[in-house]
């Protein structure tokens, strides 16, 4: 029996091309594995061969998408594949918009199964999961290892239209598809037996777990601008020169802050990004284009907000996970309420 056809797409940085500097490269498709593919391969055994590897980079994948999906397209067709599978994309957030939106486009327009793999939290997941089977990772490229076998068994599954099991016994994200079974119990002994264990504080896991939405209350509207104390937070990683406080250019452990009472300008000379996922060339020479300051202190000076605060706090966004984000507001807006601050400008890239 022959090998089952695979084409593998990953971006820039797993192709060893390089990082943000080369995020705007156009499309290509090289013959064979390239990066991780060599250890998807490996798992394939004897079973399917990676034919052919499309590597994009995540900017200009994203920033051309419509036109990328009918380049990357034309250039599956020449080999004939079996399966498309995109990635492991981790939390990379374009990376994994990009993996889910050619998976998505390969099913769709040449009728070829598609597998991708991500974090629960990266947004391509949120985006495709419903349409593409999707491998859960860990945060980081750390987990490769436990990823790349779990990615290849469920490619071999599609590419043969096997059975497909629960997220559950398959170890990808929950589709939102709900199918009929049929248990020894019926739904109300099963019913009381969850409410048994769970008083009797044994462990239990539910039929319908049910989805959760963040309630954020608004704030209350600021009836005047002029006498407004106004913050400044952002997720792209403005530091000052030099990063004293090792804020990581992803998967940020920590938050910054820092005092700008005497500053009108984040000038090149003083001031940076620490963020790793944009190209951080024009932030560099102005730090302003992130983080406002020089335009607040215009505002201020005539008279159109009352103050921009003293400090303002800075983290990165790529990668970093709900949890810690949670964490780190959380600290520091006790220290805003405290201070009288009314309003936050909160910035990204």
């Amino acid at each position: 029996m022959s090998k089952l056809r695979v084409i593998h797409y990953i971006n820039q940085f797993y192709a060893g091309i390089g990082g943000e500097e080369k995020a705007d490269i156009k499309p290509e498709i090289r013959e064979g594995f390239v990066g991780p593919g060599m250890a998807l391969n490996k798992a394939f055994g004897e079973e399917a061969e990676i034919v052919a590897t499309v590597i994009c980079g995540d900017s200009y994948f994203n920033e051309n998408i419509d036109e990328v999906k009918a380049e990357i397209i034309d250039m599956i067709k020449a080999y004939n594949p079996d399966v498309f599978v995109a990635g492991p994309a981790f939390n990379a957030g374009r990376y994994g918009v990009a993996c889910g939106a050619m998976s998505k486009e390969v099913i769709d327009v040449l009728n070829v199964p598609a597998v991708t793999a991500m974090y629960i939290e990266n947004p391509g997941a949120d985006m495709y999961k419903k349409f593409v089977y999707t491998i859960a990772t860990g945060n980081s490229a750390a987990t490769m290892r436990k990823a790349v076998p779990a990615l290849a068994k469920m490619t071999l599954k599609v590419a043969r239209n096997e059975a497909i099991g629960t997220p559950a016994e398959e170890g990808y994200l929950a589709r939102g598809i709900r199918k009929n079974v049929f248990e020894e119990k019926i739904g109300a002994e099963r019913a009381v037996d969850m409410l048994v264990a769970k008083l009797k504080g044994n462990d239990f896991e539910t039929e319908y777990p049910m989805p959760i939405f963040d309630n954020v209350e608004p704030g209350k509207a600021i009836l005047d601008l002029s006498k407004a104390k106004i913050a400044l937070v952002t997720s792209g990683g403005i530091v000052p020169k030099g990063n004293p406080d090792r804020i990581a250019s992803s998967s940020a452990q920590n938050y910054g802050r820092y005092d700008i009472s005497t500053v009108n300008d984040l000038c090149s000379e003083t001031y940076e990004t620490a963020h790793g996922g944009f190209d951080p060339v024009y932030c560099n020479a102005d730090s302003d284009r992130v983080l406002p300051v020089d335009i607040l202190r215009e505002k201020e000076r005539a008279g159109e907000i009352g103050e921009l605060y003293k400090y303002f706090y800075t983290t990165t966004g790529n990668g970093t996970s709900v949890k810690n984000s949670l964490a780190f507001a959380r600290e520091f807006t006790k220290e805003l309420i405290a201070d009288g601050v009314d309003a936050v400008i909160l910035t990204s890239t």
